[in-house]
């Protein structure tokens, strides 16, 4: 993922920088403006930039809910939130509220999404492909950001691994559960029913650069097939933590106006939820639908 910035004209008028991140994965983008539509250049420029660096940073977009929508097509089908009936953004049901904000004495998105390691969707038989996150508004406290997010790269970990490991691993799946993540609310039975559980391969591989990473997570993945219980756990719980080691980690501070990008086949995340009233965070979410793991 990590290579020297780089420059690629993408139009006329725009010329798009890509800049590695100090850090396990990521990169900065800027000389694009995404509230306007893009040629062809700009977005194969900017779906080789994810697949490269697996966590792109857009900084300083003015945008609305139809701009980052139309936005999200690049990287495919747009889902609707189970949820979104509850927390979505009206006229733009792409759009999933992250807030603690409230209105009228009730909350206007998801206070507490994603507080432990996990890869969107990963629950479903196609998982998400890409997660997208605007900033509308950033904790702070005495000067001090609040609300990070942390990425972790799960294909350098698994280049990490020792050789008998991966070829322990390289066959196994895993189990996936939609019930066993803590969610901020009650998951009803029409939902819960379209998410039965599912297995995946343990060592995935991207779609669009062929490079192998690890899709397990401590929560998320309950059994391996083919594994006693205790073994599976263990082997679970083993490659979760090594994931999750700082040397793999990236932790993104916020600025408002920053628009997030992340490949949920070589990328897991976590909220840091460290804020609390008064201060307020709001974020709009869009979620691309992928393909089946291979």
């Amino acid at each position: 993922m990590r290579n020297a910035a780089r420059e690629e004209t993408m139009s006329d008028t725009q010329t798009m920088s890509v800049t590695p991140l100090d850090a396990p994965a990521g990169a900065k983008v800027t000389g694009v403006d995404l509230s306007q539509p893009l040629n062809h250049e700009n977005g194969e420029g900017i779906l080789d930039a994810l697949a490269e660096h697996g966590v792109l940073v857009f900084p300083d977009q003015n945008l609305t809910p139809e701009q980052q929508v139309e936005f999200s097509r690049l990287f495919g089908e747009v889902e609707i939130n189970h949820n979104a009936a509850r927390f979505g953004i009206e006229g733009s049901p792409e759009i999933y509220i992250i807030s603690n904000v409230t209105k009228d004495g009730k909350p206007i998105g998801s206070s507490r999404a994603g507080e432990e390691w996990h890869s969107d969707m990963c629950y479903a038989k196609r998982p998400a492909r890409a997660t997208m996150l605007y900033a509308v508004e950033v904790p702070t406290l005495h000067g001090m950001t609040l609300g990070d997010t942390a990425f972790a790269n799960a294909a350098a970990a698994w280049d990490a691994l020792p050789d008998e490991m991966r070829d322990r691993i390289r066959d196994l799946r895993a189990v996936f559960d939609f019930t066993k993540r803590k969610r901020p609310y009650v998951p009803d039975a029409e939902t819960i029913a379209k998410y039965p559980p599912v297995d995946h391969p343990m060592v995935r591989r991207h779609p669009r650069t062929g490079r192998l990473g690890l899709y397990v997570m401590k929560v998320d993945s309950t059994s391996v097939v083919g594994m006693e219980q205790e073994d599976a756990r263990r082997l679970i719980d083993a490659l979760s933590d090594h994931i999750i080691k700082p040397r793999f980690v990236y932790r993104h501070q916020w600025t408002p106006r920053d628009l997030v990008v992340w490949d949920n086949c070589t990328v897991q995340h976590k909220a840091i939820v460290d804020y609390d009233h008064p201060q307020r965070r709001l974020m709009w979410r869009t979620t691309i639908r992928g393909d089946v793991p291979v």
